[in-house]
C-alpha cells in the first residue's frame, strides 16, 4: 500500500471514530453529502473535481485526500483534474498551488 492510501485510510479511520461519536451529527452530514455528490447537471465526477478545487483553495489535505479518491471512482481523469487545479490556483493563489500540486501527485499515487 502506498503512503499516499495510507494516509486516506488513515483519514477514513478518524471519520468513522467520529461517526461513531457522534452519528446523529455526521448522518445529517452524509445526507448532504450524498446529494451533494449525486450526479444531476454535472457528474458526479465533476462534482468531485469541484470539492478538489475547494479544498485545494481552503489548504485541507485530508479534504484533497478524499475528494481526489472519490473523483477517481467517478472516472475523473487526470487531465480534468488539472484543469480543475488550474481554476483552485486562480482563486486561491500561491497557497493553491502548493495544494494543487499534492493533488496531482495524490491522484497519480491513487491510480
Amino acid at each position: 500500500m502506498s503512503e499516499v492510501s495510507e494516509k486516506l485510510k488513515e483519514a477514513q479511520r478518524r471519520i468513522g471514530a467520529l461517526a461513531k461519536a457522534s452519528p446523529e451529527l455526521f448522518g445529517g452530514f452524509a445526507r448532504v453529502s450524498k446529494v451533494a455528490a449525486a450526479s444531476g447537471s454535472f457528474t458526479s465526477a465533476q462534482k468531485e473535481l469541484m470539492a478538489v478545487a475547494i479544498a485545494v483553495s481552503k489548504g485541507c489535505e485530508e479534504c484533497i485526500l478524499y475528494h481526489v479518491d472519490a473523483a477517481l471512482r467517478h472516472g475523473a481523469k487526470e487531465a480534468e483534474l488539472v484543469e480543475a487545479l488550474e481554476i483552485a490556483v486562480e482563486m486561491g493563489g500561491g497557497p493553491a498551488v502548493m495544494y494543487g500540486a499534492k493533488a496531482l501527485e495524490i491522484m497519480r499515487a491513487l491510480q
